[in-house]
């Protein structure tokens, strides 16, 4: 990273360690905007009018014909951190257990490498820092519903990935994270004595129906090759062993690579749960919370993240991801321009935790590496 001075190392390991050591909660992040924006008013960055917590910036570019935008993610997970790293979480049930403080670091310094070497910046560059990532309703879909794509040619984001061998990076050329939305099945019978179930509708038994016609929307209703996921987690009937109740409850999650998938599976879990409850006598009603949509990238925009890669860093160091399950709602942005989403790989002894795990850590020697990335985007986009 012979263009990365020292300084600029050091700084993103010093803001990543203050961002894990005080981390906060998804529509909390205030501390951490306050931080972002002294930050970025050093550098002499102008901040944008969007709603706080998120921190919106903007570099004018020399020639200013297209603007580009990277994102950055900035909120904490309500779990307590393990392990005794020295820069654990100062904030008790609070913890940066994916990355977060990491992605936020790494774009304060492509903000003060822009700022320090304008004349090799073409475009405008739009600095997004997301609260909100880890929950719904989504501060992606907030800040695009405010008008922060308004103008903006195409956006790039990452995510420093622990399931990728370090110093990989990778993406995939159309879908790559999945859908998330969650479900609640309700279904009201009449409860009765459990010496008398024909007095009842029991709907312990017909949620047992409901539940066993879901799993099979995915093995019969979806092309066999567009995955998609749906899970029932939590069930929720009944008080004691001899009481048939009145209604009985399902919890779940759908998930899937492509909108139709999605369609798809949200209207079979409304048509089988309505029809087999109403079959038995009983009554079924399906409430969907809505989540993110699939994040799909843009087809020409990640060849040219590819292609920024491999002379960037040498062809064997591009992975080319396979779709997964997991969900991100960079998808937002992605629904409404062109752009792509890259993991960058920082798996091995120094990160050997999963996200989400109270022991997860970033291995740093990542953060040179993601830092490059987003600036070999900017200076290379055409």
């Amino acid at each position: 990273m012979s263009f990365l001075s020292d300084h600029l190392i050091k700084q993103a390991v010093q803001d990543r360690r203050y961002l894990h050591q005080n981390p906060e909660l998804s529509g909390e992040e205030y501390e951490t905007s306050k931080y972002i924006r002294n930050r970025l008013e050093a550098l002499g960055i102008k901040i944008l009018d969007f709603e706080p917590p998120s921190v919106v910036g903007y570099i004018k570019g020399i020639t200013g014909e297209k603007t580009l935008a990277l994102r950055a993610d900035i909120d904490a997970l309500p779990m307590q951190e393990g392990g005794d790293k020295p820069y654990l979480s100062k904030n008790p049930g609070v913890a940066h257990t994916c990355g977060h403080d990491g992605h936020t670091a790494v774009l304060l310094a492509v903000a003060e490498w822009i700022v320090n070497n304008r004349q090799a910046v073409d475009h405008n560059i739009l600095l997004i820092f997301q609260s909100s990532e880890e929950i719904t309703p989504s501060g992606a879909e907030y800040l695009v519903n405010q008008g922060v794509l308004e103008g903006v040619d195409a956006i790039f984001g990452l995510h420093l990935w622990q399931g990728m061998k370090m110093g990989k990076l990778g993406l995939a050329h159309g879908p790559q994270m999945a859908s998330c939305d969650d479900f609640e099945i309700t279904i009201e019978g009449y409860g009765g004595h459990g010496a008398s179930p024909h007095e009842t509708v029991d709907p312990i038994y017909v949620a047992s129906h409901v539940m066993q016609a879901l799993h099979g929307i995915v093995s019969r209703k979806l092309n066999p090759i567009t995955p998609g996921v749906i899970t029932i987690g939590k069930i929720e009937a009944g008080s004691t062993y001899n009481i048939i109740p009145g209604s009985a409850s399902l919890h779940g999650t759908v998930r899937g690579l492509t909108l139709e998938a999605v369609q798809t599976m949200r209207s079979q879990i409304k048509n089988l749960t309505e029809g087999i409850s109403s079959a038995f006598g009983a009554k079924g009603k399906v409430n969907f919370i809505l989540g993110t949509p699939p994040l799909v990238n843009d087809v020409k925009q990640s060849s040219f993240v590819e292609q920024v890669i491999k002379s960037a860093y040498g062809d064997e160091q591009f992975e080319l991801v396979q779709p997964g399950m997991g969900a991100e709602d960079f998808s937002h942005y992605l629904l409404h321009i062109p752009g792509a989403f890259v993991f960058v790989g920082m798996g091995g002894e120094k990160s050997a935790y999963p996200h989400h795990h109270p022991k997860f850590d970033i291995d740093e020697d990542s953060l040179p590496i993601a830092i490059k990335l987003f600036v070999e985007i900017v200076k290379a986009y055409n």
